[in-house]
């Protein structure tokens, strides 16, 4: 029996939930190997030394209400090192003033106009009010512009003031240039099963809350941060890791696959039963650029955002606002005029309990289109993250340790009609024998929609490979705690 040969093309969370799947699945004997572009695994899973301990400058949470993380990081041992935050809210500054983010409201989308009053003047509080008096709206399964649709419903103001802070949290990109159904697809299938309004469709995805149950935590994350994910899956994976080489090409090979790895002057070439690409839109788009042109193409239709995080440590007793942070609307303003800097602050030693005593803060910076700002060096931004978090919050003093990390085309932008890009994409790979894609370009930009796509491609893999090279094979079962 030969033994099966995998190549997993980015050392990612989306890559190693690949290679640790397909361990699970192919045994011991598989030859699993992750090549890594960069010199490090964990992709946007980044933990630094902030202060003496470590800190997430990349994913800082999870969501809980899906479950695909939360079952993996159990399948390793980990669930002791699960922390939820507290439930504090979180404010938005827009139109000069801070204010909490209202409730019930579907990244910004109302349920009811009430909640409304204190973002809103009272003008565009009336106009949510009689949006559910519109004629009925009917997407008929096409996908339209989130800004486009909300400025005609319920007015710029909802868009501006609420939803493209929210989502530009999420995306680093604008409600006007995203899509509806890849970006809210619970608004959008309640407007399929024909709830015939924007208020009402949100008031059937979020509903008003019974105060006498308990609120379950939204988030998660993991004490000591995300390494511990990163280091206990490529432990679980027991895969070869290959870090700072390229992929140059992919090719058919009699049997499988052939790929090129390493430097342009003398690529090494393997030749492998199957391959995960676990990459950004820009790199897939290459490698699968002669094998699947259909989906090298789609994958063309796939912007990609940067951004850039500055993390603080600041004196201890030093006082943050009493909420989990601030979101800063596009094009606000310091009360002398002075433009913010900073999309958004995580006070982050308000939101998660288990940093003790430490002074946390985390400013987050850069929107699609708006690579200007990332070119000023380190030391530059993080004066212009503290002077807007003085502005923000009166918060002066001295940071004791400071931290930048760049993300360069780290978020995926999901514009309209992507869940048909992705269709193309997932389709034409399928025709495709022992190749599978996995990532955030895909269906959500969230780890446990990441951990999905990882996992499906593992299995598609696995699936396909010739019955001789998985003969024997079976699960490892858990990894011991």
């Amino acid at each position: 029996m030969t033994p099966a040969r995998v190549l997993v093309v980015g050392g990612g969370i989306s890559g190693l939930v690949a290679a640790y799947r397909l361990r699970t699945l192919l045994g011991e004997r598989a030859e699993i190997v992750v090549v890594e572009q960069s010199d490090r695994i964990g992709g946007k899973l980044r933990t630094v030394e902030l202060a003496g301990e470590g800190y997430d400058v990349g994913a800082e949470g999870f969501l809980l209400r899906r479950p695909e993380l939360l079952d993996l990081v159990t399948e390793l041992g980990l669930a002791d090192e699960l922390v939820t935050p507290a439930l504090l809210a979180s404010r938005v500054r827009a139109a000069g003033q801070s204010v909490r983010v209202p409730p019930r409201t579907l990244m910004g989308v109302p349920a009811a106009p009430e909640v409304l009053r204190e973002v809103l003047s009272p003008a565009a509080v009336r106009r949510v009010a009689d949006e559910p008096a519109l004629p009925p709206l009917d997407l008929d399964g096409a996908d339209v512009s989130v800004g486009g649709l909300l400025r005609a419903r319920l007015g710029d103001e909802v868009v501006d003031r609420l939803v493209d802070p929210l989502l530009g949290g999420v995306y680093a990109g604008r409600a006007d240039d995203l899509g509806l159904r890849a970006t809210m697809p619970q608004l959008a299938a309640a407007l399929d099963r024909g709830a015939g309004s924007l208020v009402r469709a949100t008031a059937e995805v979020v509903p008003a809350p019974n105060p006498d149950a308990p609120r379950p935590p939204v988030f998660g994350a993991l004490r000591g941060g995300f390494r511990v994910l990163v280091d206990r899956l490529a432990a679980a994976s027991r895969a070869r890791l290959r870090l700072g080489q390229p992929v140059r090409s992919l090719t058919r090979a009699e049997r499988g696959w052939r790929v090129e790895i390493g430097p342009a002057p003398r690529p090494e070439v393997v030749d492998v039963d199957g391959v995960v690409l676990a990459v950004p839109a820009p790199a897939a788009r290459r490698l699968l650029a002669d094998v699947a042109p259909v989906a090298a193409a789609a994958y063309g239709r796939v912007d990609v955002a940067s951004m850039a995080v500055v993390a603080l440590a600041l004196p201890a007793g030093t006082q943050l606002p009493e909420a989990s942070g601030v979101l800063v609307a596009e094009g606000e303003r310091w009360a002398d005029g002075t433009p913010f800097t900073a999309k958004a602050f995580t006070f982050s030693s308000r939101k998660w309990g288990h940093f003790g005593d430490r002074v946390l803060v985390r400013g987050s910076v850069g929107r699609f289109g708006d690579a200007a700002v990332l070119r000023r060096d380190d030391a530059d931004l993080v004066r212009a993250v503290r002077a807007d978090l003085a502005e923000l919050t009166g918060v002066r003093v001295e940071p004791s340790d400071a931290a930048v990390m760049r993300w360069g085309g780290g978020l995926p932008q999901y514009a309209v009609d992507h869940n048909d890009v992705v269709a193309t994409i997932e389709s034409t790979v399928a025709d495709q024998p022992g190749l599978a894609v996995a990532g955030a370009t895909l269906h959500g930009v969230g780890l446990p929609a990441c951990v999905a796509t990882a996992d499906a491609a593992a299995r598609r893999v696995a699936a396909h490979l010739p019955a001789d090279a998985v003969a024997g094979s079976g699960t490892m079962g858990a990894w011991p705690a």
